[in-house]
């Protein structure tokens, strides 16, 4: 039976998924990273409230740690680092009603969000351009880093945006429920999971050596009287 995923320590350094440490290594060859983008583009109609979707954007990045984390290396192996709730969605704004190229220059404007390169050191790893195209029509640029979304994370997104906007525009609050575990808990807990694997497999070949009956110290819980959660597959991808 596995072990239900936990709440981990935020006091000590934080490992990557497996995912990530392979998105990671990949990304440290030349001309690589930018295949690990994911970017989206959102049309926009009617009367934009900018202050509240600003807001909803924001909120965003403080209700999801993967949208505020870095990473980094820590005696050869790499970690992730969580920014504070504050850090706020990156957003640049551009207004082409006047441009008599609109269509090529938003064309243009979505290539080079898309492609513009990522820092995985200093973050942040989501960023966004609210283009005008219109009197009541925008369009929206987000792009990610694969480390910390995919398909299914860019409709978590989606929805908890909409959600959002929808209640700032109304001057009502975050009607969200807040998340039981983050993205770091299921990558703590993965590690552990099999580290527990392999010292089982370890136990069970018999032998003389001390070093197979040692206790593993990986195969202890670290959440022991705490509640426990089950995890999601909404917060599995994005939180």
């Amino acid at each position: 039976m596995q072990a239900p995923i936990t709440p981990a320590r935020r006091d000590r350094p934080l490992p990557l998924s497996f995912a990530q440490q392979r998105l990671w290594f990949l990304s440290q060859m030349d001309g690589v990273n930018r295949v690990y983008h994911v970017p989206m583009a959102l049309r926009l109609t009617g009367d934009l409230d900018g202050g509240a979707l600003r807001r909803a954007l924001d909120r965003l990045v403080a209700r999801h740690e993967a949208l505020r984390t870095s990473f980094s290396s820590a005696d050869g192996e790499p970690v992730q680092h969580i920014a504070s709730e504050d850090r706020g969605f990156d957003l640049r704004e551009h207004d082409l009603r006047q441009r008599g190229d609109a269509a090529a220059e938003l064309k243009r404007l979505m290539v080079e969000e898309a492609n513009s390169a990522f820092d995985l050191q200093s973050g942040p790893l989501i960023r966004g351009r609210l283009v005008r195209v219109g009197e009541r029509e925008h369009v929206l640029l987000i792009t990610l880093h694969h480390i910390v979304s995919d398909d299914w994370s860019m409709d978590v997104l989606t929805r908890e945006l909409s959600v959002l906007y929808s209640a700032y525009s109304r001057n009502q609050p975050d009607p969200l429920p807040p998340l039981p575990i983050q993205y770091a808990d299921f990558a703590v807990w993965q590690r552990h999971w099999l580290a527990a694997r392999f010292c089982k497999a370890r136990a069970t070949t018999g032998g003389a050596s001390w070093r197979t009956r040692r206790p593993c110290w990986s195969c202890r819980s670290t959440a022991a009287g705490r509640p426990s959660r089950t995890i999601t597959a909404d917060m599995c991808r994005l939180s």
